[in-house]
């Protein structure tokens, strides 16, 4: 037998085959990985990890006014919570505030960005005007809304504009029915994160090839609702889903508006302000974590199972 004979298959030289140059390590990368690495990752583990290790086990302790686990008391922390009361109502409110947010805030931002995508003069501009306010604080923001637009007496600005169509003040943040302060949360939202998820969109849209729509208008395909129904939205899927489930996140971790418009209000307060109170206001960090870690693990589900129903990370077709 030859020596070319003897060679193994994936050794033999002959046509179509290369061989892989072997990739050389710079010396000195790892050391410099793990310094540009190493402060961030300490400070990864230090305050992120290891306070949410220490949370897990507090909601199994009883730690009232200390964060030291005090007497071993099993489950009973999330018992307490998940009976019928302050905390399940909480959960409720953010039911509603989803209901609201998430579907206008997905509909504003698409229809916004299909309308700056077919913008040609000034474009940048006009990005830039609709994503600004997601610079802005949300402390900042809703003291604005608070004290200046829709504000209870008669120098707010909503009611100014509404005296001249005869309509008396409307005590936007009080408990009097219709419930108006659910107007004043939800246009706060959508003003801050609008922006934010109609440049996703509109990065989205930038993705889709021309050809498409080309070839659509050979078949005799209409501009407008009948190309986005059939081309536009089925491209738009997978940053459909992450918007859907970056929306719904948010929403679940709510609290500056709520509280800075609202307070400790139980006509809206969702599950961030109520375990707030709880572990600032009562110093009852055992009640606390323990409802820290229940939010935690819905929003883990949610997220899962919407991402399994919607195909999240699937490639469009």
């Amino acid at each position: 037998m030859s020596a070319v004979q003897e060679r193994p298959p994936a050794v033999r030289r002959g046509a179509g085959t290369r061989r892989v140059p072997r990739r050389r390590t710079t010396p000195g990368a790892t050391a410099a990985f793990w310094l540009f690495m190493g402060p961030f990752l300490a400070g990864l583990v230090v305050f992120v990890y290891l306070p949410i290790a220490w949370s897990f086990v507090l909601s199994f302790n009883r730690a009232q006014n200390t964060v030291q686990p005090g007497d071993f008391v099993g489950i009973q922390n999330y018992v307490d919570l998940l009976t019928p009361g302050p905390f399940l109502e909480s959960l409720w409110t953010f039911t509603i505030f989803a209901a609201i947010i998430v579907p206008l805030t997905f509909v504003l931002a698409l229809a916004l960005a299909v309308l700056l995508n077919q913008v040609r003069v000034a474009r940048a501009f006009f990005r830039s005007a609709f994503f600004l306010p997601t610079a802005c604080s949300y402390v900042v923001a809703s003291l604005v809304w608070k004290l200046s637009i829709f504000n209870g007496v008669r120098f707010g600005l909503a009611n100014q504009v509404l005296s001249l169509f005869g309509v008396e003040n409307v005590a936007w943040l009080s408990s009097v029915s219709p419930p108006w302060y659910w107007l004043v949360i939800a246009t706060v939202r959508l003003w801050l994160q609008l922006g934010f998820y109609m440049i996703l969109f509109l990065a989205g849209l930038q993705r889709i090839s021309p050809e498409l729509y080309e070839a659509a208008y050979v078949d005799g395909a209409k501009a407008g609702w009948q190309t986005f129904r059939h081309i536009t939205l089925p491209q738009l899927r997978t940053t459909s889903v992450a918007v859907l489930l970056l929306n719904l996140i948010a929403a679940y971790q709510a609290f500056d508006e709520f509280y800075n418009l609202l307070g400790n209000s139980s006509l809206a307060r969702p599950p961030l302000v109520y375990l707030y109170y709880t572990a600032q206001g009562n110093q009852d960090y055992g009640h606390g974590s323990a409802g820290a870690m229940i939010l935690a693990a819905l929003i883990v589900i949610v997220t899962l199972v919407q991402g399994r129903i919607y195909g999240f990370g699937r490639p469009e077709k």
